[in-house]
C-alpha cells in the first residue's frame, strides 16, 4: 500500500479536530506536520486545540506542529464560537500537558514549513487544508518554488453552486480571507476543492451518534459526542442542530479515496470587494483558456464515507 505523506493546514474547531483524527487513523497516510491558522477561533486557542487532539490520538509518529497567520491578509478575523464552543472543541475534556510531548514543534512559521517540507520530497507531500487559506497564500507570495514542490491541494471551502453558510453567498472558510482565496485558486497548485456542495451531504445525526458512535465506549467517541454539543435528551447538537456536518473529515477523506467524489474541471472567482457577495466562489465569467482549472467535487458516495469515517474515529 502506498502511504501519502500529508500536512493538515487547519483552524482546529470541532471538524477540523475529526478531521485529524481520522487521518491519523488511515495507514494510507503519514501526517507530516499539522500547522495552525487563526478562523474558527483565534491562533492560539488552534495551536492548543492542536496539541490536545494528539495528545488524544497519540501518535507514534509525532508530526511537526507549528503556528500560522493570526489574521487574514486583509481585514479583521472572524470567528464561529456559535459552532464551534468558546474554546474550539466544544468543550470537550481531553487531559494534555507539554511533557506529553506528542508533536515536534517547529522553529519555522506555517508559511515557511509547509514549502521546506515540500523541498524535502519534491512532488510527494499533500496538503489538506481545512481553513481559512492564508497560511498557503503566505507560502505562495514568500516561496513560491517550494510551493510547487507539493504533490496536491485538497482544501475544504467554498459553494459553487449551492449557498453559504457564512452568508447566503459565502463559505466560511473562504469569507474569513477571501484575498488569500484567491490567490491559492489563481495559482498552479493541483488543486482539489471540497466545497459545501458535498460536505453539507455528510452529517451525523442522533441515529448515527445513539447507533454507531456511542457503542464504541471510547476516547474518541466521547470526544465526538462531547464536541459536537450531542444532547442525549434532546437528542440534538450545539445551537439546537438536528445534524452536525462533516465538513473537514471529508477533505481528509478525498485524499485518501478519490472515488468517494465526482469532480469536474471548473475555473474558479473569488468576490473581495466588501458587500453582499464577499467571498463568494462562482464559476468563472472570463474568457481566459489559460484560466487555472480547479477539481471541484460536485458528488458524494454519502454511505461509503460515512462508513469509511466511522470505521476510522473507532481505530484499530
Amino acid at each position: 500500500m502506498e502511504t501519502k505523506k500529508v500536512i493538515i493546514d487547519c483552524d482546529a474547531g470541532v471538524d477540523d479536530a475529526l478531521a485529524i483524527i481520522l487521518a491519523l487513523h488511515s495507514p494510507e497516510l503519514e501526517v507530516d506536520a499539522i500547522t495552525a491558522v487563526s478562523g474558527n477561533v483565534p491562533l492560539d486557542l488552534v495551536f492548543e486545540n492542536i496539541k490536545k487532539v494528539l495528545c488524544l490520538v497519540q501518535p507514534t509518529g509525532r508530526p511537526h506542529i507549528a503556528k500560522g497567520a493570526s489574521r487574514p491578509l486583509r481585514g479583521d478575523p472572524a470567528y464561529a464560537y456559535s459552532f464551534h464552543g468558546n474554546d474550539g472543541l466544544g468543550g470537550a475534556r481531553i487531559d494534555c500537558t507539554e511533557k506529553d510531548a506528542w508533536w515536534k514543534p517547529s522553529t519555522a512559521p506555517a508559511h515557511q514549513l509547509i514549502p521546506q517540507l515540500a523541498r524535502r520530497l519534491p512532488g510527494q507531500m499533500s496538503l489538506i487544508a481545512t481553513g481559512p487559506l492564508t497560511n498557503l497564500a503566505l507560502g505562495l507570495q514568500k516561496d513560491p518554488e517550494g510551493m510547487a514542490k507539493l504533490r496536491e491541494v485538497v482544501i475544504m471551502g467554498g459553494a459553487v453552486r449551492t449557498a453559504g453558510n457564512i452568508t447566503p453567498h459565502a463559505e466560511f472558510n473562504i469569507f474569513v480571507d477571501p484575498l488569500a482565496a484567491r490567490i491559492v485558486l489563481d495559482s498552479e497548485l493541483s488543486i482539489t476543492l471540497v466545497p459545501l456542495d458535498v460536505t453539507r451531504r455528510v452529517f451525523l445525526d442522533s441515529r448515527g451518534i445513539e447507533e454507531m458512535v456511542r457503542p464504541f465506549h471510547d476516547r474518541f467517541s466521547q470526544f465526538a459526542i462531547e464536541s459536537s454539543g450531542y444532547d442525549a435528551s434532546t437528542r440534538h447538537f450545539r445551537e439546537n442542530r438536528e445534524v452536525f456536518h462533516l465538513h473537514d473529515p471529508l477533505a481528509v477523506a478525498v485524499t485518501l479515496d478519490r472515488d468517494l467524489v465526482r469532480t469536474e474541471a471548473l475555473a474558479l472567482e473569488v468576490e473581495i470587494q466588501e458587500g453582499q457577495y464577499y467571498g463568494r466562489t462562482t464559476e468563472s465569467s472570463k474568457r481566459n483558456l489559460g484560466q487555472q482549472k480547479i477539481e471541484v467535487c460536485l458528488e458524494i458516495d454519502v454511505e461509503r464515507f460515512i462508513d469509511l469515517f466511522l470505521t476510522r474515529l473507532k481505530g484499530s
